[in-house]
């Protein structure tokens, strides 16, 4: 959209509480049109954002602007004596708003012409207003005009008195008009119908532009009841969608749509021009389907398109479970199983139950009493599932070897202590006849080759010692080694 004049401010901005309240002149009997023209005036705090104020208006920072002032503010706080709502945002929660301190005199407070409409379409014009005066005074009454550039009256529609509220109420005033045939060009025109003074301060935000339609569009998805599909991730298909026009198009043109992100934004899907349309997303996430109709005559022009209601196809993560990996457990000292589950809210189950201190945590403790393969499973709300599995060995101490023959040939070159867990964090030392350490680990898999800072020490006889912090007992002894 064009917009070669601006002439704001009457207009003032409240929303701490806010509740919104949608009043139209009229209803729209077929389907929108996403905004074609969305004045929302940003998002950043204060500034003069380069509209034009006519003469009765000036521009002043802060939040709180005076009588013939106006600002541009994502909040407004405690001004004049708290005679104002104080406001947090804009209706939407997010951006910026046009904030006005009403001038004495009334009269035009926007002139602005819109250009790149679509020739003789029906629009809705919508804005946002809030009335900030949070006591009895001056209340606002807008007028609202769809006219030509001659000056021919195409549409008007006025508010009424504007009155106040208790806490910031957002309301949207709306219309529709149709564009001329020949010149879709239009000028917007909003007047303050009511003086400034005690009152008549106002917030706005958000005027849109929609095109409407008689014609109603739908979207279904085939074989569901409803508008949504929740399926898990790796168990996605093919989903025909199909579209439904209740109206007549004298040549229609039809284009698919998708939104990765809840409808924010919309892009074309390639190739997707009939009724029907086969979704197969893959990934995890949120996909919204559309199509959208107009004449072909119009089709390079976007702003002339409606839209159906959107379906959605969620492809719902699954959790990942993992059980830690296989463990030793000695007997008579218990073992901490150490699972864990990546996905928000997921249930956790291991299976079998038996000999865990709690099935239902991921850090139970186990004792069984023979080996056994205990499953960690996971379920996301919307029944995802996955699993993992941990191989508990069982055994009644740990067996040090006495003797291994670093000679490379691949028989008994290295000193390994079988079963000693990682997760035991043991403490291991070997020392010379001298009592100087040769070799040292903790919380390791034991697997000395017979060097000490890579050379090979000589045969003889060391000393080994197993250290525990788990309460079982030290393991002290010695090894031989040969060459």
């Amino acid at each position: 959209m064009n917009f070669s004049k601006i002439i704001p401010p009457f207009f003032v901005a409240a929303l701490l509480c806010v509740i919104c309240v949608k009043t139209q002149a009229q209803l729209c009997t077929g389907s929108l049109g996403d905004p074609v023209v969305n004045i929302d005036f940003g998002t950043g705090f204060g500034g003069n954002t380069g509209y034009t104020p006519t003469s009765s208006y000036n521009f002043a920072g802060g939040q709180c602007p005076n009588d013939g002032f106006y600002t541009i503010t994502r909040q407004s706080l405690n001004c004049f004596g708290n005679t104002w709502h104080s406001v947090t945002a804009d209706h939407t929660g997010n951006g910026a708003f046009l904030l006005v301190n009403a001038s004495y005199a009334p009269g035009d407070f926007i002139v602005t012409r819109v250009t790149n409409l679509c020739p003789n379409i029906t629009y809705e014009f919508a804005a946002w207003v809030l009335n900030i005066l949070n006591r009895s005074g001056i209340k606002p009454n807008i007028t609202f005009t769809i006219e030509t550039e001659s000056g021919t009256v195409l549409q008007q529609y006025n508010t009424g008195d504007i009155p106040e509220t208790f806490s910031p109420l957002w309301r949207q005033y709306g219309f529709f008009f149709t564009t001329p045939v020949n010149n879709p060009v239009i000028v917007l025109r909003m007047r303050n119908n009511a003086p400034g003074g005690l009152g008549n301060d106002i917030a706005m935000d958000d005027i849109t532009f929609r095109p409407c339609s008689s014609i109603r569009l739908t979207s279904n998805i085939n074989g569901n009841n409803g508008d949504t599909v929740n399926v898990c991730e790796g168990l996605s298909g093919i989903y025909n969608v199909t579209g439904s026009v209740n109206g007549i198009y004298t040549s229609p043109v039809y284009q698919w749509q998708l939104s990765k992100d809840s409808g924010t934004t919309w892009q074309d899907v390639a190739g997707a021009t009939s009724l029907n349309y086969a979704a197969a997303p893959v990934m995890p996430g949120a996909y919204w389907y559309r199509f959208t109709a107009t004449e072909s005559n119009v089709a390079a022009n976007t702003a002339c398109r409606i839209a159906s209601n959107y379906v959605a196809i969620n492809i719902q993560p699954k959790p990942v479970a993992d059980a830690g990996g296989n463990r030793i457990y000695i007997i008579g000292t218990p073992i901490t199983l150490n699972g864990t589950v990546t996905g928000n809210n997921a249930i956790i189950n291991w299976q079998p139950p038996s000999y865990l201190s709690d099935a239902a945590v991921l850090n139970p403790q186990a004792e069984p009493p023979a080996d056994i393969t205990y499953v960690l499973q996971a379920a996301s709300p919307f029944g995802c599932y996955d699993f993992d599995t941990a191989f508990i060995k069982v055994i009644k101490g740990i067996f040090v070897p006495n003797v291994f023959t670093p000679g490379k040939d691949g028989k008994n070159d290295n000193w390994r202590i079988p079963f000693l867990d990682a997760s035991l964090n043991a403490k291991v030392s070997v020392y010379n006849r001298y009592g100087q350490q040769m070799f040292y680990c903790q919380g390791c898999i034991v697997n000395w080759d017979g060097t000490f800072k890579g050379q090979p020490l000589p045969a003889g006889t060391y000393v080994y010692v197993v250290q525990f912090s788990n309460g079982y007992p030290d393991i002290k002894g010695s090894v031989l080694l040969l060459r």
